[in-house]
């Protein structure tokens, strides 16, 4: 099968920030470290990397999608020690020996996260040099109470979608195995979940996150016939009348695991 390839909403991208959203790598960083951000979209979290190594260190952010670093070159032009690059880790020439490699929610995108791992683990020091990946169990994400039928069953219809196309629905379960597989010892595992709840700042937004999943992925799995045009636009609607309505707990889960280099 030909590689599968994904394009993530920079929307969602830009609301990211590294003190909520990639909390395992927030509580490692240190001033003076170098480090490589694997799939860093618009640049939201990366700029977070920086700040948080400070003048001393040094942050790079790669990703293939050239119109996400473009966004990220433009708003982070100010950062002096941090630096974006349009290239793939499966190919593009890792140079230089990194204190910590990070990707948050890319590995989930990628047709061969065995070898994505393995080029990564490469990147870093050696010895001691951290690998640090934070990704989504799609499976295990729940709903209180439960969402209405027409979401659900467009939700089951992406999962689908996303196996047909050889994309790991568990992969915060699969990163243990392939970080044993990339060579990687003193490997953890921690529970990251994204969880929303009505009244939390921001949980209209928030909540609204498998919105946008339907209203922009949907359309991929509509075009691949996994669903219907009519089935994307039910579950849209129901999901909104949800979110204003009944929505007590959303729960999207996710395993940041870690790693170090011998």
């Amino acid at each position: 099968m030909a590689e599968q390839t994904h394009q993530s909403d920079p929307r969602i991208l830009g609301r990211r920030t590294l003190a909520a959203n990639h909390r395992r790598l927030a509580a490692m960083l240190a001033p003076g470290m170098s480090v490589l951000d694997v799939g860093c979209g618009t640049g939201a979290i990366t700029a977070g990397i920086a700040a948080a190594v400070g003048p001393e260190g040094s942050v790079v952010g790669l990703d293939k999608d050239g119109s996400l670093i473009a966004i990220a070159r433009e708003q982070h032009a100010s950062v002096p020690n941090l630096r974006f690059e349009v290239g793939d880790v499966l190919t593009a020439p890792l140079e230089g020996a990194f204190d910590i490699v990070t990707a948050a929610r890319a590995l989930q995108w990628m047709h061969d996260p065995a070898l994505a791992l393995a080029r990564m683990a490469a990147a870093a020091k050696r010895p001691g040099g951290a690998v640090v990946v934070l990704d989504y169990n799609h499976a295990s994400s729940s709903w209180h109470p439960d969402p209405p039928p027409a979401f659900r069953q467009f939700y089951d219809a992406f999962l689908r979608w996303r196996e047909a196309k050889g994309w790991i629905n568990q992969m915060g379960d699969a990163l243990p195995s392939l970080f044993r597989g990339a060579g990687l010892r003193e490997i953890e595992s921690s529970v990251e979940d994204e969880v929303t709840e009505r009244g939390d700042p921001d949980w209209r937004e928030n909540g609204a996150v498998m919105l946008h999943v339907v209203d922009t992925i949907g359309h991929n799995i509509v075009s691949d016939r996994f669903a219907t045009e009519a089935d994307r636009v039910a579950a849209a609607g129901a999901f909104q009348v949800w979110i204003d309505e009944s929505m007590r707990r959303q729960t999207l889960c996710l395993r940041a695991v870690v790693g170090r280099r011998n």
